[in-house]
């Protein structure tokens, strides 16, 4: 009995070779949604996802939803509002109606009262870098790195107040009690160091934002996943090795606790409570050798410290940059160790001194700001230099943001700008972003983000999409709700990715 001819339509040469080239295709588009989370599936679902957390080890490494852009992050925050006016947002009608009534703004009343005539910034703004951006001469080291970073220019909050504002930027919510970004980010990805908190906060010498371990806290997340916070100048209490203890016998009554420890587990299994103690304890045990080696600046070659301003001497503002420098060499060695969010805080809340530990220039911008560009500047851009040429951008995403911006007009009365919400700006850099770039725009005057407005929802959806997680899934159920970073807000700014 003859065969026919063809057993099946598509099982010829030509069609399987068309059909091959077609499914090749295919799988290539499918992975390139699948890394930006695009997937029809997955966007239409859109159910919780709550990381499995292991009690016994809650830092272990866990999976992003998809390809991540990078795998660390280092936000650098800026406390007090730092004037986008003075810094990054360059308006040349404001400098054109220097001394005028802002349009529209006669009866304008913000946080402080009313105000009163436009005011240029103090310091000349240049064209920096290759792609010559527009910054200001309060920052110039920054401004000379403007090629490694994407500007976001339309930022807005949704209050004018410090506390509930550092609130915001740092935990999406104005009210206290909410886990913060970090918490956040350990809270799905764990970390690849066993030695080291996942998630370290670096308070500025001068002490704290006004809004304190709210910017690091954990909230309703598990404790575990809380900001660890020391500095350069003031490492972990109560590491040290009692006197009279040799390392040997210290080694040895630590394996022998261990033991004990996963002895007394056994008898109750399941019993995630313990489990989780033992595990902070493991970790404190672990910091007494990890911790003072890491923080220990003084084993840094000269020409680093003076890259970075660390050696800086002569009067009280080149003590406090110094002191913040060193804290720029902890953040870089932590992201060297593989923290997995490292939070830089750069200025302090101060009772009784206005504007003199952070950036809230209300009465006096210039003098002001002329201490806290130098303490920010020369640092800052060090560091970001230093992650570079270490390969470090590569696999960290750096932010640099603030809870508010200022006015375009100086108060009545006064020499400095109020708080503004409405319109400010912040940068990313390394893993994921474009560069040079700038994304959205404030109105002539820098008042009103009015091009590609992009909320701070936006922003947080952004750095958790670069971090490979989907912002409306990542998830925590708490007193009835699923609650997330970006609570029922947030798109993706797609523009400042990375191709």
């Amino acid at each position: 009995m003859a065969l026919p001819e063809r057993i099946h339509p598509f099982l010829n040469r030509r069609a399987f070779l068309s059909h091959s080239a077609t499914a090749l295709s295919a799988m290539a588009l499918t992975q390139l949604l699948g890394r930006d989370g695009l997937l029809a599936a997955e966007t239409a679902r859109k159910s919780p996802i709550r990381p499995k957390i292991d009690p016994a080890n809650p830092n272990a490494v866990r999976q992003p939803h998809f390809a991540a852009r990078a795998k660390q992050v280092l936000m650098i925050f800026s406390a007090g509002g730092c004037s986008h006016l003075d810094t990054f947002d360059y308006k040349p009608e404001l400098i054109k109606r220097h001394g005028q009534p802002m349009p529209g703004g006669d009866k304008l009343v913000t946080f402080q009262g009313a105000q009163g005539a436009l005011n240029k910034s103090p310091w000349e703004f240049r064209p920096r870098g290759k792609c010559g951006k527009m910054v200001s001469d309060l920052v110039p080291r920054l401004g000379d790195l403007a090629d490694e970073m994407c500007f976001i220019h339309s930022l807005k909050g949704k209050t004018n107040t410090h506390g509930p504002g550092e609130n915001f930027m740092n935990t999406g919510f104005t009210l206290d009690g909410f886990p913060s970004m970090g918490a956040w980010t350990t809270y799905a990805l764990g970390s690849a160091n066993d030695n080291l908190p996942a998630y370290v906060a670096i308070p500025d010498p001068r002490g704290v934002p006004q809004s304190a371990g709210n910017c690091w806290n954990p909230g309703f997340l598990p404790a575990a996943f809380q900001g660890t916070d020391f500095n350069a100048i003031k490492p972990l209490r109560n590491l040290a090795r009692p006197a009279g203890i040799s390392p040997e016998k210290d080694r040895a009554t630590r394996e022998f606790i261990a033991r004990l420890n996963q002895h007394h587990l056994a008898g109750y299994p399941g019993d995630t409570e313990l489990a989780a103690r033992i595990s902070s304890y493991e970790l404190a045990a672990n910091m007494q050798l990890s911790v003072p080696e890491v923080s220990d600046i003084s084993t840094e070659p000269a020409h680093v410290l003076k890259m970075y301003g660390a050696d800086a001497t002569g009067n009280r503002t080149q003590e406090i940059k110094a002191g913040y420098a060193r804290n720029c060499i902890l953040a870089r060695r932590l992201i060297e160790k593989g923290v997995r969010f490292v939070q830089l805080l750069n200025g302090a809340y101060q009772v009784g001194g206005e504007g003199t530990s952070n950036w809230d220039g209300h009465k006096v911008l210039k003098s002001q700001y002329t201490v806290h560009g130098e303490v920010l500047d020369q640092p800052t851009a060090a560091l970001l230099s230093d992650l570079k040429q270490r390969g470090l951008l590569k696999d960290t995403l750096v932010v640099w943001c603030t809870e508010f911006g200022r006015m375009p007009t100086f108060q009545a009365g006064a020499s400095g700008r109020d708080h503004n919400p409405s319109g400010f700006t912040g940068w990313l850099a390394g893993a994921g972003v474009k560069a040079p770039f700038s994304f959205g725009a404030t109105d002539d005057f820098g008042y009103k983000a009015v091009e590609k407005v992009a909320t701070v929802y936006d922003f947080h959806a952004t750095i958790l999409q670069i971090l490979g997680l989907d912002h409306e899934r990542l998830s925590f159920y708490h007193n009835g709700i699923e609650r997330r970073l970006t609570d029922v807000h947030g798109e993706v700014i797609k523009e400042v990715l990375a191709a």
